[in-house]
């Protein structure tokens, strides 16, 4: 049990609703930012402790940070002002002699590269070897939070234990809220509209994938090493890769979603097809090249080294099984992701 250790939970949504799931299970006290009363209440009958406000108000984030053991970021890869709020409450904390632990949810999209669907690349990340991604380009999606990130971390030294994780392809449904994922499911849509399964260019660049389950389960499984190692590797490699052994090309996710749909009568040719530029606006506008067209490879290493495995289904039964027919109850017309996805040029 962890009921001594308190945790601040930002974001409750798709990913934190299930890591959410595992702290709770494991006995970890939680406080939870959220934006709605009708949530809240939610919340507070699962044995949490709600508080009201958002990513903009930074007085509350500097303070629960503060006060806490541990800040958990789910709420997005890219809001600058809300990791800079939770980094000065982590440093006011060390400056009353309290360390933290806060786990930061970027993004694989910081590993993409500029193929734009051309072709498949041979480079893989792997997260014990923090050079490579620390080259990475600070213009990358995510990385100028990232940056921020890591500069604070240099300064706080063993102070604090910081890691980030950078998720990749993430798939399935979240158990309460019945929420997607963003890739997958913004395809399926783009298909269900126009008719057939797309990908950008040759589709051919190669992605990681994960179940949003063993992603929460990874959560929890890196805070429980922050706790409980006094390791150097904490302090000098902050990297987390969470990925499930499988990895697909753009073109196979647009084959087995034409398979999908088609089986079910949604379009009437299975057959990919690229997707023109013309019709960017339906996926993710100015970024979709980087988020469904470029490549993104990348092994957890270090996850399995602490005893982590996948155990939930594979990517394309979970589409089949759990979101197309979610998404079959869409209302009103599909105009793409209309969130941005990604910080940086």
């Amino acid at each position: 049990m962890a009921t001594s250790n308190t945790v601040f939970l930002i974001g409750v949504g798709f990913i934190g609703g299930e890591v959410l799931d595992f702290l709770l299970e494991a006995g970890y006290n939680v406080t939870a930012l959220v934006r709605r009363e009708n949530h809240a209440s939610e919340l507070k009958a699962l044995g949490v402790q709600p508080l009201m406000g958002s990513l903009e108000d930074k007085d509350i984030l500097i303070e629960q940070a503060k006060i806490h053991d541990i800040v958990v970021h789910t709420a997005t890869a890219d809001d600058l002002p809300s990791v800079e709020a939770v980094l000065e409450g982590i440093k006011q904390r060390a400056a009353s002699g309290r360390s933290s632990i806060y786990i930061h949810t970027s993004g694989c999209s910081e590993l993409c590269d500029y193929s734009n669907g051309a072709f498949r690349s041979e480079v893989i990340f792997e997260d014990d070897k923090p050079k490579d991604i620390d080259a990475l380009s600070h213009d990358a999606p995510h990385r100028e939070v990232d940056l921020a990130i890591l500069k604070a971390r240099q300064e706080l030294g063993e102070k604090a234990k910081i890691a980030i994780v950078l998720p990749p392809v993430i798939y399935g449904v979240s158990s309460r809220a019945k929420r997607l994922s963003i890739q997958l499911p913004t395809l399926t849509r783009f298909a269900i509209k126009h008719g057939f399964a797309g990908h950008v260019g040759k589709g051919l660049p190669v992605w990681s994938h994960v179940h949003v389950k063993d992603l929460a389960r990874a959560y929890l499984t890196i805070l429980q090493w922050l706790q409980s190692s006094a390791s150097n590797d904490i302090y000098n490699n902050p990297y987390f890769f969470i990925e499930n052994g499988t990895e697909f090309s753009w073109k196979e996710c647009a084959i087995e979603t034409g398979k999908a749909l088609q089986a079910i009568g949604k379009i009437s040719d299975p057959e990919p097809r690229e997707i023109p530029e013309s019709l960017y606006g339906d996926i993710f506008g100015p970024y979709t090249t980087h988020v469904v067209g470029a490549n993104a490879r990348n092994r957890a290493n270090r996850l399995r080294k602490l005893g982590w495995s996948p155990q939930e289904k594979d990517t394309f039964a979970s589409l089949r099984e759990d979101e197309i027919p979610i998404i079959l109850q869409d209302e009103g017309p599909f105009t793409g992701y209309s969130a941005a996805v990604a910080s940086g040029k």
